[in-house]
């Protein structure tokens, strides 16, 4: 059959190939265009004990449908692998378990009373909340009231500090709802199963790759948008790259709203509410090592002074032996873009993190550690604020055939590539590719914009 629409997609990353993916199934002709030499985006990998590992931890819930539907099409279900896992709070130089009830009980920075208001205000967050009530409240705000002060200062603050940094005080409830709604869903009597694929995320990407190809999908990579070409009737014509003009009859953006923005006229009500849409970056530390730290996949570092927020110890999920016996650990940590972290050298980065393990995992030796590796990003995830739908753009613009579907589309939900698939799906229908349906799960994400 004769393709007789066309769809320019600027950005690599999960949503641009997850809506190159459904678009090229509605014979649409369809183009990637990235700027850099991958494909991916925060899906990207490299090897690490003749293995691909994601260069920013990655997994997904039993309830992701998205994630779930592509998965089955790209013909790769039997590299799904589900595990138990388990997670813990360091706390006032003491590491806890953090799984359960008991564990809850035990848990002795926070009081009796205390730890009855954070069970209860975390489920009524998580089960029983309409987020959209809740976006002029702070999330700090609602915590020192409902769950206490010892919980808020002890789990709620340090968390949202280490995320946000700066912005903490500034996050709404909504937020904390998306995220505590994906957890609790994923937890089954205490014990929270996730999700994962053989060989990393690369095999997804690698078969996505594959089928896009296969499809006539065109990607060209190292192509940068220096620029938009828009007609009088404000309908957008071509946009220029690295590897030449490219015209088209509908163009989808995924890349970040403050880079979209500098590609917008000067006189487009819309180029400044993508510029107000604030980022900040993450950092992710990758340590190969000898013998592993602790039995815990997950612990979140609630005392102050560490520069890493997360200890993800990915082989105490997916085992060493996938790894040639090596022990691989993320230290992680989300910046402003104004933090001294943001510009500090790899090596400044590993020689004031690595030391600081020792404070938390006694028999930490620096000479267990094989090999380090650092990652960063700096559009990790976007600053919501209060009031966020306001700023979340509308997918469809003000110019004709020009669409967007990015990181701010997610929220009130999390980032995850679940909820990547979810907006690209929302932005295909938006563009009028609604022939394939995408299993919506219960992700709050793709709910504004479209």
């Amino acid at each position: 059959m004769e393709k007789e629409k066309s769809l320019t997609i600027i950005g690599g990353g999960i949503t641009g190939l997850a809506a190159a993916y459904i678009a090229a199934k509605q014979n649409v002709k369809v183009t990637v265009v990235e700027s850099s030499k991958n494909f991916g985006g925060l899906l990207n990998t490299f090897e690490i004990g003749g293995t691909r590992l994601e260069y920013f931890y990655h997994h997904f819930f039993t309830h992701d449908k998205e994630i779930h539907w592509l998965i089955k099409e790209l013909g790769i279900e039997d590299k799904l692998i589900y595990k138990s896992t388990t997670m813990g709070t360091f706390r006032n130089g003491k590491l806890y378990s953090f799984n359960g009830i008991l564990d809850l009980l035990k848990f002795s920075p926070i009081n009796f009373i205390g730890k009855i208001r954070w069970g209860l205000s975390s489920l009524y967050l998580g089960k029983i909340a309409k987020w959209k009530k809740y976006e002029n409240v702070t999330a700090l705000d609602w915590f020192y009231k409902n769950a206490g002060k010892s919980a808020t200062d002890s789990l709620w603050r340090p968390m949202l500090d280490i995320k946000f940094g700066p912005y903490s005080n500034k996050i709404p409830l909504s937020w904390m709802i998306g995220r505590l709604r994906q957890r609790l869903n994923s937890r089954k009597s205490g014990d929270e199963r996730l999700g994962y694929i053989e060989g990393g995320l690369d095999t997804l990407l690698q078969a996505l790759l594959s089928k896009l190809k296969e499809m006539g999908v065109e990607l060209i990579n190292e192509s940068p948008v220096t620029a938009i070409q828009f007609d009088s009737s404000k309908k957008i014509t071509s946009i220029e790259t690295a590897k030449g003009v490219m015209q088209g009859n509908n163009f989808l953006f995924t890349i970040p709203g403050t880079i979209i923005s500098k590609l917008l006229p000067e006189n487009s009500p819309t180029k400044k509410d993508f510029a107000s849409i604030e980022y900040f970056g993450a950092v992710c530390v990758i340590l190969e090592s000898s013998k592993k730290l602790s039995d815990t996949y997950w612990i979140n570092v609630a005392d102050p002074g560490y520069d890493f927020g997360g200890v993800i110890e990915h082989t105490n999920f997916i085992g060493p032996e996938n790894y040639q016996g090596k022990h691989i650990t993320y230290l992680s940590r989300y910046f402003d873009l104004k933090d001294p972290l943001f510009n500090a050298t790899d090596e400044q980065i590993k020689n004031k993190m690595l030391p600081q393990l020792s404070l938390i995992f006694p028999n930490f030796n620096l000479k267990d550690v094989e090999k380090v590796y650092v990652f960063r990003t700096p559009f990790a995830a976007t600053v919501c604020d209060l009031e966020f739908s306001k700023k979340v753009p509308n997918c469809k613009t003000e110019f004709d055939g020009m669409y967007v579907a990015n990181m701010a589309h997610l929220y009130p939900d999390e980032r995850s590539v679940n909820n990547s698939i979810r907006i690209a799906a929302e932005a295909c229908k938006k563009m009028g590719f609604a022939q394939v349906v995408v299993p919506e799960g219960n992700s709050l994400a793709g709910k504004l914009g479209f």
